[in-house]
């Protein structure tokens, strides 16, 4: 596995759906939707701080000056006592010294004196939700990535890259994660019925604040074995989105994860040919037409010339008609046009991927027997196989 090389940013924080924030004080929960979009928030007493753990919620939001000095110290005092208590996050402007001491008792506190704004309240938050954010498993060993890239727009890239990342997770190959890098507009989570939490315009220039247990933090499950790690839409997001931030996201990724998946833009952006070097495999979408027969052979050649590295892309040729004759050129008359053998062919069935994304989900959950649940298993399989060859052979 090769190693990836490494303005102001937008209103509102990290969106994190299903994290259970527990704010005190009145003039919170507003403040805390803003700095944390798509978490529960709710609102609640001191009281509710004995006893209180992480099956309970995963945060807790105080407003220090909201409540008595000496009974809130009081409160937070018995919550540092629990056996496993959530993180505290207290903000305000007047912060007695006694409440700070049982604060500070807790395993993962931190203070923001007022005023703030919501960028550093999400920031404060998206910490401490990090903190006690533990990856499922460790660092994968010797972890593999799959570019998949299409040769024009609508050729299927990401409904493939999708298939693809859940016939692995199926497979029981390991821990996979679907990286959608088109972060201005990516389909991967509505295709999946899934909320993506990856902001990476939060960091700017300081993408070393990125490691495994922020990274879980903005993970989406999709299933036990499978993770997605995409960007909510955001027209300026290839502006905000620093070159340093997206490639470690994908070196933390592939030491996280046995196996990471990319769906990356045709159009080139900084980090693109990082991207792609940092693949064990490169595959090119194209359609059986002959524009996109052509397009597939000229971006092949640019990846190929561009990264200089023996890298080769493969293509794989989607859609494929079931149909004898018709308009459409077989196979073989598509390899002419690409003056190369495509690695696979993906059979077309519209119903089953109409269905599937109309549905949330990948094809295999919803059509199991489409021609495209078989096609892109035998393609997993080849790829896995050829990876494995060539594993034995270098270590003959």
């Amino acid at each position: 596995m090769a190693l990836f090389g490494s303005k102001s940013p937008p209103p509102g924080g990290p969106a994190l759906p299903g994290r259970r924030v527990l704010a005190l004080g009145a003039a919170l929960g507003e403040t805390a939707q803003a700095a944390l979009a798509g978490a529960e928030i709710v609102a609640g007493t001191v009281e509710q701080l004995d006893g209180l753990g992480l099956a309970d919620c995963d945060l807790v939001l105080i407003d220090a000056d909201a409540w008595d000095a000496a009974a809130l110290a009081a409160a937070v005092k018995s919550l540092s006592a629990a056996k496993a208590p959530p993180p505290v996050l207290m903000v305000g402007a007047s912060l007695p010294a006694g409440l700070v001491r049982n604060l500070l008792r807790l395993d993962h506190a931190d203070i923001l004196e007022a005023p703030f704004s919501d960028e550093q309240l999400s920031a404060a938050m998206l910490a401490l939700l990090a903190a006690v954010a533990a990856p499922a498993a460790g660092p994968a060993s010797d972890s593999r990535c799959w570019a998949v890239t299409g040769a024009v727009g609508g050729s299927g890239a990401t409904t493939i890259a999708i298939e693809i990342a859940h016939a692995l997770a199926a497979a029981d190959k390991g821990r996979v994660c679907l990286v959608d890098l088109n972060v201005a507009d990516g389909a991967a989570s509505a295709y999946l019925g899934a909320t993506p939490a990856l902001r990476l315009s939060e960091f700017g220039p300081a993408a070393e604040r990125i490691d495994a247990s922020m990274l879980q933090a903005f993970a989406t499950p999709v299933s036990d074995r499978l993770d997605l790690l995409a960007h909510p839409r955001d027209a300026a997001a290839f502006d905000t989105a620093s070159r340093e931030a997206v490639l470690r996201v994908l070196e933390i990724a592939c030491e996280s994860y046995d196996w990471v998946i990319l769906d990356v833009p045709r159009h080139r952006r900084p980090w693109t040919l990082e991207a792609l070097a940092g693949a064990d495999e490169v595959l090119v979408i194209s359609e059986l037409t002959v524009p996109a027969l052509l397009a597939a052979r000229a971006l092949s050649d640019e990846i190929e010339d561009a990264l200089g590295t023996g890298l080769k892309p493969r293509i794989v040729l989607n859609r494929l008609a079931s149909r004898m004759f018709g308009p459409a050129p077989s196979m073989a008359e598509a390899e002419r046009a690409l003056q190369r053998k495509a690695v696979a062919g993906v059979s077309s069935d519209w119903e089953a991927a109409a269905a599937s994304v109309n549905l949330g989900g990948p094809i295999a959950q919803h059509r199991p027997k489409s021609k495209i649940v078989k096609d892109i298993e035998a393609l997993v399989e080849k790829l896995v196989s050829e990876a494995a060859r060539r594993d034995a052979t270098r270590a003959a």
